[in-house]
């Protein structure tokens, strides 16, 4: 299947991501519309290791893991969005035309790619991606790749959370995932948008 938007990890930034696309959808906007999106995961997010007690609206005690898994809840409800788990090796092509190879040998072509798959490593071939110290990690050996200031690689490829080098803290990295949704979504809308929710009215 073809997607328009293609998500590398399925994290905080990634679901995020994922989550913001999907909501445009049932809004009146036809550009929204009949959209697919494709979040490819290997599980090996570091929020299946955290406690969040420090995030504003998340009960104290949270674990990441139960987090993961309300997130994709949130997700599913929106529809649209598949999840794969497999491992990306090379993504080639351009905006419009990407392909995606993976380790289990699939093939998956795309419009757009969000590079979100940690700070540990990043060693997907991908032509145009300059990986290079991240500034802003409290451990030294982590990554960032090199983007325009505003998360965009090239013209259709974006990185968000710890690989786009912001601070590994949850509400930042998740927020970077955000940002690149709403930019993409822009770009569809031919301006900038926003999605709120309001309550009905009694």
């Amino acid at each position: 299947m073809r997607y328009d938007v293609i998500i590398v990890g399925g994290g905080a930034s990634g679901l995020y991501c994922a989550l913001t696309l999907a909501s445009a959808q049932g809004r009146g906007w036809e550009w929204a519309e009949n959209r697919r999106y494709l979040i490819l995961d290997t599980g090996r997010s570091d929020m299946n290791r955290a406690l969040f007690n420090n995030v504003p609206g998340i009960p104290m005690g949270t674990k990441g893991r139960e987090l993961l898994d309300r997130i994709r809840e949130q997700i599913k409800f929106y529809g649209g969005v598949d999840f794969l788990e497999e491992e990306v090796v090379e993504i080639s092509g351009r905006k419009g035309e990407f392909k995606i190879r993976t380790k289990g040998g699939r093939e998956i072509e795309g419009d757009y790619v969000v590079l979100a798959s940690g700070f540990h490593r990043f060693d997907i071939e991908c032509e145009g991606v300059e990986v290079v110290e991240n500034p802003r990690s409290p451990k030294p050996g982590r990554v960032m790749v090199k983007h325009d200031g505003n998360f965009k690689v090239r013209d259709g490829l974006f990185v968000a959370g710890l690989l786009a080098g912001v601070s590994s803290m949850f509400t930042i990295a998740s927020g970077t995932g955000v940002q690149v949704a709403i930019d993409i979504l822009s770009e569809w809308a031919g301006k900038p948008i926003v999605i709120h929710d309001v309550p009905e009215e009694d």
